[in-house]
C-alpha cells in the first residue's frame, strides 16, 4: 500500500529505491521480527492477567472444597467435689468426666455453606475466562497499534522522499528562473518538516513496539511481519443468546441467593453432642455420660446479615438487568460497526489508489510546467492523507472485532468459543 507508483522519470526511481529500502520488506533480516499474532494467543496462559485470573479460580476451588469440611470436634475434661469442705476437701473425692463434643450441622446449614461456595467459585470461574479473552483483547490492540505505527513510519519516510524530491525539482525551477525564490524556500520547510515527521514517527513506532514487548513478554521487538490489520475476520456467533458478561451477572446473582440462605441459616439454633466417661472416685467405677447442647437465638437472629445478603441479591439483579441491556446494545453497535470499518477500509483503499494516479499526474504536469508547486502539493498532501485514513480504518476495523469478540467469548480474529 506505500509502494510509490512508477515514474517515467530518474529522480522519481531514485526516490523509489529509498522508499524500498526502508519498507518493512526489504528490511535487514537481523532484526528481531514479532511472533504472529496467533503464537502471542496460544502464550496467554503465561501472561500475568490470565496468571492472576487461574489463581483466582484456584482460590475459589479450594473455598468450594473447604466448604465441605465437617467442623471440628472438642475434648473436654472436668472434675466434681473439689477444694470444698469436710469430707470434700482437696481432690481425694474428686469425680473426673472426659467427654467428646461434636457441633451438629442441622437445619441445613452445612448444604447452604457448601452451595454458596460453589456458585462463587462457578462465577470466579467465568470471571477468569473473561479475563483471558480480555487479555486477548488487548494484545490484539497492542499489536495492531504496533503495526499502525509501523506503517505510519513507513508512510512518514515516503513523505519525506516525496518531498525532497519535489524540493529538488523546485530548486531546479527557481535555478531555471521559472519559479520564484519564495517557492525554494517554502519546498525546503515542507522538506524540513517531513524530516522532523519521520523522527516522530520513529519515535512512536519505538514506544509501540516497547508496549507489545511488555504485554506480550517478548524480547524487544524491531520489525511486524504477520499483519494483523489486513487479516480476514474470523467466523462470527450471530445469534448469541446470552453474552459472556451477562451469563457472569447471572452467576454472581446465583451466589448473591445462595448466600442469603447461608444468613438465614445462621439464625437456627447451634447444636452439640457429646459424650463422656465419669470414673466414681468412692467406688472406682466408671459411667458414660451423654449431652446435647442447644444455642437460644434471643439476642443475636443475624437480622443484619439477611438484610445484607437481600441488598446484595437486589444489587445483582440490578447488574443483571442493566447487563442484559448493555450486551444487546453492544452487540448491535460491535456488529454495525464491524461491517461499517469493512466498507471504510474498502473506500480508503479505493481513495488511496486515486489518489496515487492524481500525483502521478500532477508530478507529470509539474516538470512539465503545466501545474503550480501549489497545485503539486496538494495532491501530494491528499495522497498522505489517503494513506493514513487507510491505516485508520484498518485499526477501527481491529477495535470493532476486539468489542465483538469480548461479547461472544472468544480471542480476537479467532473461532467462538
Amino acid at each position: 500500500m506505500f509502494m510509490l507508483l512508477a515514474r517515467p522519470l530518474f529522480a522519481v526511481g531514485l526516490a523509489v529505491a529509498a522508499v524500498f529500502c526502508v519498507s518493512p520488506a526489504w528490511a535487514s533480516q537481523n532484526d528481531t521480527a514479532a511472533p504472529s499474532y496467533e503464537a502471542l494467543v496460544s502464550r496467554l496462559a503465561v501472561m500475568p492477567a490470565v496468571l492472576e485470573a487461574s489463581a483466582l479460580v484456584d482460590a475459589a476451588e479450594a473455598r468450594a472444597s473447604q466448604a465441605r469440611a465437617l467442623p471440628n470436634p472438642s475434648i473436654g475434661m472436668e472434675a466434681e467435689n473439689i477444694y470444698g469442705s469436710g469430707p470434700y476437701r482437696g481432690t481425694g473425692s474428686a469425680e473426673t468426666t472426659i467427654s467428646f463434643t461434636q457441633p451438629l450441622e442441622l437445619f441445613g446449614q452445612r448444604r447452604a455453606r457448601i452451595d454458596a461456595a460453589r456458585s462463587e467459585a462457578d462465577a470466579v470461574g467465568l470471571q477468569s475466562i473473561q479475563r483471558r479473552w480480555l487479555a486477548a483483547g488487548r494484545l490484539a490492540q497492542v499489536y495492531a497499534d504496533a503495526e499502525a505505527a509501523q506503517r505510519r513510519f513507513v508512510l512518514a519516510e515516503e513523505v519525506l522522499a516525496l518531498t525532497e524530491e519535489d524540493t529538488r525539482a523546485v530548486a531546479s525551477l527557481v535555478a531555471e528562473g521559472r519559479e520564484a525564490t519564495l517557492r525554494g524556500v517554502q519546498a525546503q520547510s515542507e522538506a524540513d518538516a517531513a524530516r522532523a515527521s519521520v523522527d516522530e514517527a520513529r519515535a512512536i513506532r519505538d514506544a509501540a513496539f516497547a508496549r507489545l514487548s511488555a504485554i506480550a513478554m517478548i524480547d524487544s521487538v524491531e520489525r511486524i511481519d504477520d499483519s494483523l490489520l489486513d487479516r480476514e475476520l474470523g467466523p462470527h456467533a450471530q445469534h448469541i443468546e446470552t453474552s459472556l458478561s451477562e451469563r457472569i451477572a447471572q452467576a454472581e446473582l446465583n451466589a448473591a441467593g445462595r448466600q442469603i440462605v447461608v444468613e438465614q441459616r445462621r439464625a437456627r439454633p447451634d447444636i452439640s453432642a457429646s459424650l463422656g466417661q465419669r470414673r466414681m472416685r468412692d467406688t472406682g467405677e466408671d459411667t458414660l455420660t451423654v449431652g446435647l447442647s442447644l444455642s437460644i437465638p434471643l439476642f443475636d437472629r443475624n437480622r443484619g446479615g439477611i438484610r445484607a445478603a437481600y441488598a446484595d441479591q437486589r444489587a445483582a439483579e440490578a447488574r443483571l438487568a442493566s447487563q442484559q441491556a448493555e450486551s444487546r446494545a453492544d452487540r448491535l453497535a460491535a456488529n454495525a460497526t464491524l461491517i461499517a470499518s469493512g466498507s471504510r477500509t474498502r473506500a480508503a483503499d479505493s481513495g488511496v489508489v486515486a489518489a496515487e494516479e492524481a500525483y502521478r499526474l500532477a508530478r507529470i504536469g509539474f516538470d512539465a510546467g503545466r501545474i503550480s508547486q501549489l497545485e503539486l502539493r496538494s495532491t501530494r498532501a491528499a495522497l498522505v492523507s489517503a494513506r493514513s485514513t487507510a491505516v485508520d480504518a484498518r485499526v477501527a476495523r481491529v477495535i470493532a472485532e476486539i468489542e465483538l469478540a469480548g461479547l461472544e467469548g472468544r480471542a480476537p480474529f479467532g473461532e467462538t468459543r
